[in-house]
């Protein structure tokens, strides 16, 4: 950790050389899910030329090793750096629910860079974040995940620990911050089904279970690249208590969400995350 600290101390400038080395190497070279990548693109814009797909593609590639190297940054970021390069033009939507005290629920999805979002709004808002996290494989990239996230307030609950937390802390003004546009797995009894991106998508029921048994209020984060390490954020509320048992709207109106900051920057979701690996036959689901 302590090399990592140390390369993270370099200037933006200099460290994004390295991440245009990377694309070179990956993009290039390695060719590093390059056919996933264009596939998903293909299934997902089957109305843009291959030149515009092949634009995106390489201009999501320039993002993808851009993320690391941001990522690494936020080691030794300043709060006034992490301030000048993510505003969010709209926290008063956060904000009318914390004058009252109201804890909410913060809705994301994998758009560049999300990772950055998280730290710009635990300094731009008043309430206090807990991220919702999956404790990954290598412990050294937990740790270091866990690490950049805490240095600016945000704190850990474990994923299958999220609902009993949830209501342990409900009567204090927090926001829960969780990514759920990933592929929901084989793991998860409960998934919804929908048109995303004109392909047949699951997604997880989990969110909608959450909203549900807090009755919090919904607010989905858009992140806008604006130029190379700037971004800005966007609060939209998608929806808000009561919620009936069966209520789907939560999940509805973050896919609706998710899919329109895709097609305003498709450059700038996680394309190489094998979304549509499993049809709904395969997962039984039919």
């Amino acid at each position: 950790m302590f090399l990592l600290k140390l390369l993270s101390r370099l200037p933006l400038t200099f460290l994004y050389v390295i991440s245009d080395l990377m694309f070179i190497v990956g993009y290039y070279i390695i060719r590093y899910r390059r056919t996933i990548v264009q596939s998903n693109l293909r299934n997902s814009f089957p109305e843009k030329t291959e030149k515009q797909i092949a634009g995106i593609e390489k201009e999501f590639y320039r993002n993808l090793c851009d993320y690391p190297i941001e990522t690494l940054k936020l080691l030794t970021m300043s709060k006034d750096q992490v301030r000048k390069r993510i505003k969010y033009k709209n926290p008063e939507v956060i904000e009318k629910f914390a004058e009252k005290g109201q804890a909410m629920i913060y809705l994301t999805a994998h758009q560049f860079n999300w990772e950055w979002m998280l730290a710009g709004v635990c300094l731009q808002t008043s309430p206090q974040v807990y991220y919702v996290y999956q404790q990954q494989s290598s412990q050294f990239f937990d740790n270091f995940s866990n690490i950049i996230r805490q240095r600016f307030g945000a704190l850990p609950i474990k994923r299958e620990k999220v609902g009993r937390e949830a209501l342990k802390k409900k009567g204090t003004l927090h926001g829960l911050a969780l990514l759920a546009d990933q592929f929901p797995g084989l793991s998860h009894d409960k998934r919804y089904w929908t048109n995303f991106l004109h392909q047949d998508t699951a997604f997880f029921q989990g969110i909608n279970q959450l909203a549900i048994i807090t009755q919090y209020p919904v607010i989905f984060f858009v992140s806008r690249k604006v130029k190379r390490g700037y971004y800005e954020g966007e609060l939209i509320q998608i929806a808000e208590p009561p919620y009936a048992k069966d209520d789907l709207v939560i999940v509805e109106n973050y896919i609706k969400a998710t899919e329109k900051i895709i097609r305003e920057q498709p450059e700038g979701w996680l394309w190489s995350h094998d979304r549509w690996k499993k049809t709904r036959k395969e997962m039984g689901e039919e």
